[in-house]
């Protein structure tokens, strides 16, 4: 049985993580985001493909897609399970392929130091790890409901 500051709790990370999606998904239909996006997943294996067929907006597009989908599913999952563990899942794939920029992407480490002295980009992307974190909860936390409502 859960509690309800339990409840509470995981609320809480899902309207966070909800309005993270929602808000940086929507971002990237503006032209300033698509162009910021581009500097990194240009040429990223995963994304790098979309923009000769896509072009700059258009990639940024699928991306923000994605981002919003999972979101409003993990917004749904708070009533149907099965749609927080897709979207959970989604958001774990989701910042696991950000988290890897960290080995492609640069300003990861401030020039003229070491890590742990994050640039720019690195500050942006550090955020992810406790995302991912929520996402991994959220996800196994939808599993184990889907698994009750089945016995």
């Amino acid at each position: 049985m859960t509690t309800p500051s339990a409840l509470d709790a995981r609320a809480a990370l899902r309207v966070a993580v909800v309005l993270i999606f929602l808000v940086f998904g929507y971002m990237k239909f503006l032209p300033y985001e698509a162009e910021g996006v581009q500097g990194i997943a240009a040429t990223y294996w995963l994304f790098g493909w979309m923009y000769p067929l896509l072009g700059v907006q258009g990639a940024s597009n699928v991306i923000g897609i994605l981002e919003v989908s999972a979101g409003v599913l993990i917004a749904l999952g708070g009533r149907f399970p099965l749609a927080g563990l897709v979207g959970g899942l989604m958001g774990v794939a989701t910042f696991l392929v950000t988290l890897s920029f960290f080995f492609t992407a640069p300003g990861i480490v401030e020039p003229g130091y070491a890590f742990p002295a994050l640039g720019g980009t690195g500050q942006f992307l550090a955020k992810d790890i406790g995302l991912l974190a929520i996402c991994v909860f959220l996800a196994l936390d939808a599993r184990q409901r889907l698994t009750q409502a089945t016995t």
